[in-house]
Order: structure tokens, then C-alpha cells, then sequence
């Protein structure tokens, strides 16, 4: 944590973070907490048609921590993802990143905060084939009307292992180095906590092994957070601890998982 504090530090000029989304009141108090969600609830349709996605989920998320989060299908990942991430709001509840209450921006400010302190890494990558890495990387920054400090570009695709790539196109890289493309646009925006959904279904096993260490890595020496939703126990097995949804409740957590107890636990869910 103490060498991801350091490294922020010397390409943010003395700052841990960028600053709150325009129009806000003010960058938040420091929280302890990278992504808090409290008695979250989110249904979808009316009267019989409801459906009740999450049910009052309440987690915490430490900074510099790296947390898988499973359940049986049905479990309610996917719309946990959602409104943790601010892509979508809960029906009720508070979802708070980086001491920010996401319920209290408009959608522009929400936008805002996702763009410049939400990563995201997708399993299906979305590069743009027409941009080279380095243009893939920087594209948030551009979009957010940013200028590109190269140094920060340099130490970012260095932590990949892309420095010498930065000219290649997606079609010319595997699959392994597209994902690390991807894992370095969502460290460019020097983002509060990076969602990470399924990043390994479409890699080999060998690949998506070397991805995750790479994830488990960016948390441990770097001090990012790092909260990926995944189906795959050997992938949990990279974090530092799982946390299991069942029924769109929290179920139970799990530290220094392996992939033998991650399979046993969702087993058991599964039957529940």
C-alpha cells in the first residue's frame, strides 16, 4: 500500500486521487473505504412482475484490496456490478466510492466520476482496432478532455509489460496482451477502484493466470483496488478474499480463498 501511496504521489504532485467530479462540492473526505455499499436494494418491473435483483447488501470495499465477488447464477453479480460501479442506481440504499455518495450527483457529474475514478476491464476487452496501444491507453484521458503526461503513459504500460508494444495495433497482439491493454487504460485515469468482469473468460488458462497474477500484483505492491466478478474458483483463488452473493443477499466471505474451498463453498450455495 505504502509504495502505491509513493508512486501516486510522484505523478499526482502530492495527491492519492483526482479530483471530484465537476460540479461537486469538493474532493470527499478520505475514506477508508474504496466502494461502500449500504442496505443496497435494486428491482426491476412493478407489482408481479417485480423482481428483486439485490436485497439489502451491505459491503465494504478496503483500499488497496483485491476482492472477487461469486454466486450461483441468478446470484445478482451482474447488477451489483452495476450500481457499485455507477452504471445503474439501486431502488434503495446508499452506494458510495471514495467517500462520494454516487445517489447525489446528476447524470453528468455521475458520468464524470465514472469516466475520470471508475476503471473498468471487460472479459471481450473493447480496444478500438483502429488506435494503436498507446492511443487505446490514453483514450479515457482524451475523452475526459485531459492532456497525456507521457511519464504517466510510460510507468503505465511499463506496469503491463506493454512498453515495447505501444505502436502495435489490437489485431497484432494476442489475447493476453489485448486484456493487459485494457488492465492499462483502466490504471491511466489513476481511478479510486477498477471493476473487473469475468477479465479472464476469453484467455487460455495459462494467459489468464499471468493476467491475474498481474490484478493480484497492482493491489498488492501498487495499492489499487481491484473488485472482479467472476464464475471461475481458480480465478478467485487470485484474491485476497471472496465475497458470495446468493439470492441478491450477501451470503458469506471468504479470505486467502483457494480454488478447493472456493468450489466447495459455491457448491453448497448452489444447492442452498
Amino acid at each position: 500500500m505504502a509504495h502505491g501511496e509513493a508512486t501516486r504521489r510522484q505523478f499526482d504532485g502530492g495527491t492519492s486521487g483526482t479530483a471530484a467530479a465537476d460540479g461537486a462540492a469538493g474532493p470527499a473526505p478520505r475514506s477508508p473505504w474504496a466502494v461502500e455499499l449500504r442496505s443496497v436494494s435494486k428491482t426491476y418491473g412493478r407489482g408481479a412482475a417485480e423482481v428483486a435483483a439485490l436485497r439489502e447488501l451491505s459491503i465494504t470495499f478496503e483500499r488497496g484490496s483485491f476482492t472477487a465477488v461469486m454466486g450461483p447464477s441468478g446470484a445478482g453479480k451482474s447488477t451489483f456490478l452495476h450500481c457499485a460501479a455507477g452504471l445503474d442506481r439501486p431502488t434503495s440504499g446508499s452506494v458510495r466510492l471514495g467517500g462520494n455518495d454516487l445517489a447525489a450527483l446528476d447524470e453528468a457529474q455521475l458520468t464524470m466520476l465514472r469516466r475520470e475514478r471508475v476503471g473498468f476491464i471487460f472479459q471481450a476487452y473493447n480496444l478500438l482496432g483502429s488506435l494503436t496501444v498507446a492511443e487505446n491507453i490514453t483514450l479515457p484521458l482524451l475523452l475526459a478532455g485531459q492532456s497525456v503526461e507521457p511519464a504517466w503513459l510510460e510507468h503505465v504500460a511499463g506496469r503491463v509489460g506493454l512498453s515495447d508494444r505501444m505502436r502495435h495495433r489490437p489485431a497484432q497482439l494476442s489475447g493476453g496482451q489485448q486484456q493487459r491493454v485494457a488492465i492499462a487504460r483502466a490504471l491511466v485515469t489513476r481511478p479510486e477502484v477498477i471493476f473487473a468482469d469475468e477479465p479472464t473468460g476469453a484467455l487460455d488458462s495459462r494467459t489468464g493466470r499471468q493476467v491475474l497474477a498481474l490484478l493480484r500484483e497492482i493491489a498488492d505492491r501498487d495499492g489499487n483496488t481491484v473488485v472482479m466478478v467472476t464464475h471461475d474458483p481458480v480465478a478467485a483463488s487470485f484474491a485476497q478474499r471472496v465475497v458470495f452473493l446468493a439470492d441478491g443477499a450477501f451470503a458469506e466471505v471468504m479470505e486467502s480463498p483457494t480454488p478447493e474451498r472456493v468450489a466447495a463453498r459455491m457448491t453448497r450455495l448452489e444447492e442452498w
